[in-house]
């Protein structure tokens, strides 16, 4: 008796995931994935710009010293500038190779300004390349305004998603869904234009400010999910 009983156990033990595992697939009966999404083309609102002061010679420690002057003086006049935000960047000293033996050094370092005020910034710009070149000049959507459109848009898209699932549930003849799992995509990172490309420092002297256009970029966001439908 005891050997058919043990018999039985061990057959419940085989049995029993397997259904488990028939269980777990009925429950994914009706299971319908879908997407919405919402965009909005916005106007690009912060101008950021990034200059660099370079110096090439024979004597690292008199082009270091140079270049850290003509940084020290860019910065102290773009803090004196309300409204625009200063930061340095990168300071790099390079050999100068000829004939694979090294025949003098690189010194370099960067700044970057940021505004929401193009006109300012640009004036600064212009007055800025007496002593320094202007590497690259951006525009793109400022983290605030970002924030802005991308809460509208989710509001949007999840109402888009709700809209879509009501129909697809009527259309299946179903009273009603049930939300399994939902995930919201957002755009990821700074999609910065690009405006300026790097200029010489040659003749700077009487460099006019650059003309620039804010531009604009489209924000899309994606809401995408697993509905139910109910009975």
């Amino acid at each position: 008796m005891s050997d058919i009983k043990q018999t039985f156990l061990s057959l419940l033990l085989i049995l029993s995931p397997v259904a488990l595992q028939a269980d777990d697939d009925s429950q994914q009966y009706d299971r319908i994935n879908l997407t919405a999404s919402a965009s909005q083309e916005v106007k690009n609102d912060l101008l950021s710009a990034t200059l660099y002061a370079q110096q090439e010679g024979q004597r690292p420690t008199m082009l270091a010293e140079r270049v850290n002057l003509s940084i020290k003086e860019a910065v102290e006049q773009a803090k004196q500038q309300a409204g625009i935000k200063v930061s340095t960047l990168g300071y790099m000293t390079t050999p100068i190779y000829r004939k694979q033996k090294i025949d003098g050094w690189r010194v370099r370092q960067s700044i970057r300004l940021q505004s929401q005020n193009a006109t300012a910034l640009s004036q600064l710009i212009g007055q800025l390349q007496k002593g320094l070149a202007v590497q690259s000049i951006n525009y793109m959507l400022s983290p605030q305004a970002r924030e802005m459109v991308e809460n509208n848009l989710m509001a949007e898209a999840i109402a888009a998603f709700q809209k879509r699932a009501v129909l697809i549930a009527k259309q299946f003849g179903r009273s009603d869904y049930r939300l399994v799992e939902i995930s919201i995509n957002t755009p990821g990172g700074i999609q910065p234009r690009m405006m300026h490309k790097r200029l010489e420092m040659a003749s700077m002297s009487d460099m006019a400010a650059p003309a620039i256009e804010a531009g604009s970029q489209r924000i899309t966001l994606t809401v995408s999910g697993t509905i139910e439908l109910n009975n």
